[in-house]
């Protein structure tokens, strides 16, 4: 299993790219790409998490 499949999957059924959570968390996407090839603090996992699920919700409001 590839670090942080959570998050990974996560991002990937809310069909919000990588690059618009690094947007909404206020760093590059190479940031956010490297920030996945290793284990995170749960801190900062949860951020990145809330951050999926706001960007969510926002599709969802934009779609519905």
């Amino acid at each position: 299993m590839r670090e942080n499949e959570k998050i990974r999957r996560a991002a990937r059924v809310a069909d919000v790219p990588l690059y618009r959570i690094a947007r909404e968390l206020g760093v590059s996407e190479p940031t956010m790409t490297r920030w996945l090839r290793f284990p995170l603090p749960e801190d900062k996992e949860a951020k990145i998490l809330g951050a999926i699920e706001r960007l969510s919700q926002e599709v969802n409001t934009q779609c519905g």
